[in-house]
């Protein structure tokens, strides 16, 4: 009976230590989950962001500055690119079939020409655009005289000439694409690019 009872704790024992080996033994299955798809604008961002860490972080171990003048100068920095976005997407309009500056074109401009002088070493390309009525070989001349207005404007304001270069792409880049005056008049305009710094 004693040896009975010896053997019962014995399987017991056993019994509880298989059931421990086994449990040590299980892994966890791993959690799955999901990662949202990030967009080609979402990883060009995140990308040129890493970029600026990057170039930000190695210029300033070269010159030994601290990571508060560092930090001061991106914001600088952002300022300027925050400057240099309202330069290129402010655009001008014209009436239609014109390429005669209003009031308003002439307010813009004055501002690029201001933005211009603070920055000597860059250079412009203005593109004229037109609305869709009227045949290719006349909008893309309309285009031309458009551009070559906001120009003649932004030379006669001081900006150098030779920093300023103009195409016309006519009717073939449209912002909207409606046929309606609200598009056409969206349509209708003269656009700036930095192209040299």
């Amino acid at each position: 009976m004693k040896l009975q009872k010896s053997n019962c704790k014995i399987v017991v024992i056993l019994a509880i230590i298989g059931v421990i080996s086994a449990l040590a033994s299980c892994t966890k299955a791993p959690v799955r989950t999901t990662v949202p798809e990030l967009t080609p604008e979402e990883r060009a961002r995140i990308a040129a962001e890493e970029e600026a860490r990057r170039k930000l972080e190695a210029e300033r171990l070269k010159s030994g500055r601290t990571m508060e003048e560092s930090l001061a100068e991106l914001y600088a920095n952002k300022e300027e690119l925050k400057a240099l976005q309202e330069f290129q997407n402010e655009d001008i309009h014209f009436a239609f079939d014109s390429y005669v500056l209003s009031p308003e074109a002439q307010k813009i401009l004055d501002k690029k020409v201001a933005w211009l002088r603070k920055h000597p070493s860059i250079k412009v390309i203005i593109e004229g655009h037109c609305d869709e009525r009227g045949s290719n070989e006349y909008n893309l001349a309309l285009g031309e005289r458009r551009a070559n207005s906001a120009k003649q404007y932004l030379v006669n304001a001081g900006i150098e000439p030779d920093r300023i270069h103009i195409i016309s792409y006519g009717e073939e880049r449209p912002l909207a694409l409606g046929s309606d005056e609200a598009s056409w008049a969206i349509n209708r305009r003269a656009h700036f690019v930095v192209w040299k710094k």
